[in-house]
């Protein structure tokens, strides 16, 4: 078995698949592998949008409604071919798909779970009182699919397109989450660790990546009742409704809401589970009911409880005793490298910030700072606890807005832009609690920094039309990689290294972004000894390759011995700046310190 390739296995379970209905099996066997597949492209998108994205959504089934309502319209009222009907419906949902989410995406908390169930309930009860859509009764007598002279009329002969589309729609669900928007995507989940601040920093709309999984999702959404309604031959509101939105959830959940396997595994579990318990449960209870609601209650609380990351993932680790290991990706090192930016020669004006000010309310957190940076310098900028050294890094890279004053970066004016479009114009940072993505790898983490040096979109990456960019973008994270030492490690999880090794990781990424200026905040917090030196002996390398740093950092051992200039700060205002000798001799940086009596 040792010999057997993962993709050999998934070839083998592909063919199988899509010949299973031409097996001697009941036909009632295909008809449950019918509505799994179904089910299964609907909580794909749910496996991208809440397992990846973080974004919970009750609304699927509404989408799910557009494509069979649409079709089931343009085919029995207007009689025109059902393959139109798939495109209107694709149309439709695509342009609700924007204006939804550009309404309710920058909501966040428990509003935008609340939305999404209401736009459900308000498509169930529009369509259900539409006399044109036959209000709850439906639209009866749609045609059967049709390609060419072949009809897909028989269940086993739909059973080929139903499980294509969902195949097909796995695999390119994979292929996006392994590319360069992808990354984005994965570091957006704020309850694994990442969130919006990360990915702006690199570069990337997070509000547009968010936007992109919504639509993406309903698209799937709609394939899917597109699909229903000409193997029913019959539309009606009632498997649109709140109730299966509610269940395309508890499937994705079931099975595993980050990842593509647990897609199928939830719809398949779920499905069958539930017609055996409508039977069983009310021979038990005596009685007619929808028992199988609180099986399902208690079945979701028990997977909660032990097993969160959902049931795929748990039957994965145990099938990996017997199942092949997957193997890295190799990385082609004889990649073209990618396009560089013009730096500025040594001593050339890099940084220069100029009287800045930050109010919260009430509050001067920074109060009329100054300070320049040249080319090829590591400045420092420390400060007692609350001196407004974070803030003015923020400040700084745009990730909070001035009150006023100005940043000028490379002589443009960069104040007023967000971090975004300040990452473009060269600077690039780390951050005070390590923010990598933990189920990445380090080599796909420090990927991520190359998000500006590379252009390939959604489309193109689930066309796998991106392999040559991926390349180059995966040679450039190895080089950074070895750069900072950490290439043996190119292939571990984010989240199995240590905290010395994560601050190192961040760097790395940060450097893949080809910066003019690399902002460190606290890159020593936290670390032993011997890993602040190694740190030290990177952060001299960078610099005597040319690179230009300002760090935050509160172990002054670690500033004295490694920077150039050093500015403090002390209750938002500029106490001073000078060489690390100057600073160490001023009385009034040891009053700030220690208090003035010392």
């Amino acid at each position: 078995m040792s010999v057997i390739k993962r993709p050999a296995v998934a070839a083998v379970a592909t063919a199988l698949i899509l010949l299973f209905p031409f097996a001697p099996v009941p036909d009632f066997w295909i008809t449950q592998l019918n509505y799994i597949g179904l089910f299964s492209l609907v909580v794909l998108g749910l496996v991208l949008l809440t397992g990846v994205g973080g974004l919970t959504s009750f609304g699927q089934a509404a989408f799910a409604g557009v494509g069979a309502y649409a079709t089931g319209y343009l085919t029995t009222v207007m009689g025109l071919s059902p393959w139109l009907g798939l495109a209107a419906g694709l149309a439709i949902t695509l342009v609700l798909a924007l204006v939804i989410g550009a309404l309710t995406l920058r909501m966040s908390g428990h509003y935008l779970p609340l939305a999404t169930i209401c736009w459900c309930l308000a498509l169930y009860y529009l369509v259900g009182n539409l006399e044109s859509l036959g209000k709850y009764d439906g639209l009866l007598g749609l045609p059967a699919l049709t390609l060419g002279d072949f009809s897909f009329q028989s269940e086993r002969r739909i059973y080929l397109l139903i499980w294509l589309a969902a195949l097909l729609a796995a695999l390119a669900v994979t292929r996006l989450l392994d590319s360069r928007p992808g990354r984005i995507m994965r570091a957006l989940n704020t309850n694994r660790g990442g969130g919006s601040t990360m990915p702006e920093a690199m570069g990337a709309s997070t509000f547009r990546h968010k936007l992109v999984m919504f639509v993406i999702a309903a698209l799937l959404a709609a394939v899917s009742g597109w699909l229903y309604a000409h193997m029913q031959r019959s539309v009606n509101p009632s498997p649109f409704g709140i109730k299966f939105g509610i269940e395309y959830l508890f499937m994705a959940v079931l099975g595993g809401i980050g990842t593509v396997g647990g897609a199928f595994a939830g719809a398949a579990l779920v499905k069958l589970a539930e017609d055996q318990l409508k039977v069983w449960l009310p021979v038990l209870f005596g009685g007619s009911g929808n028992y199988e609601i609180i099986v399902f209650g208690v079945v979701l609380v028990l997977v909660l409880r032990f097993a969160p990351d959902g049931l795929w993932p748990l039957a994965s680790r145990i099938l990996s005793r017997w199942l092949p290991a997957r193997a890295a990706r190799s990385v082609d090192e004889a990649a073209p490298p990618l396009a560089s930016r013009e730096h500025p020669q040594p001593g050339a004006p890099l940084l220069a910030v100029r009287t800045i000010r930050k109010a919260f309310g009430g509050l001067i957190a920074v109060n009329d700072i100054s300070f320049e940076i040249r080319a090829g310098d590591i400045v420092g900028l420390i400060g007692p606890n609350g001196a407004g050294k974070s803030t003015t890094f923020n400040l700084v890279s745009g990730v909070l807005p001035l009150t006023s004053g100005e940043v000028e970066l490379l002589g443009q004016r960069v104040d007023g832009r967000g971090s975004r479009e300040i990452a473009r114009a060269g600077l690039s940072r780390t951050f005070q609690h390590v923010k990598l993505v933990p189920e990445m790898t380090v080599l796909d983490n420090v990927a991520l920094g190359t998000y500006l040096r590379t252009r390939s979109g959604t489309v193109r990456a689930m066309l796998r039309l991106d392999k040559a960019e991926e390349a180059q973008a995966r040679a450039e994270a190895l080089r950074q990689l070895r750069r900072i030492g950490l290439a043996e490690q190119a292939h571990e999880l984010a989240g199995n290294l240590a905290l010395g090794p994560q601050r190192l990781v961040e760097i790395a990424r940060a450097l893949a972004s080809d910066p003019s200026l690399l902002l460190l905040d606290e890159p020593a917090a936290g670390l032993r000894h011997k890993e602040k030196q190694a740190l030290a002996e990177v952060l001299r390398q960078l610099k005597a390759e040319g690179l230009s740093l300002l760090l935050v950092e509160h172990d002054m051992d670690f500033v004295m011995k490694l920077t150039d200039r050093i500015v403090v700060m002390e209750f938002g205002r500029h106490l001073m700046e000078g060489t690390p000798a100057e600073v160490q001799a001023s009385p009034a940086v040891r009053a700030a310190y220690l208090g003035a009596e010392a």
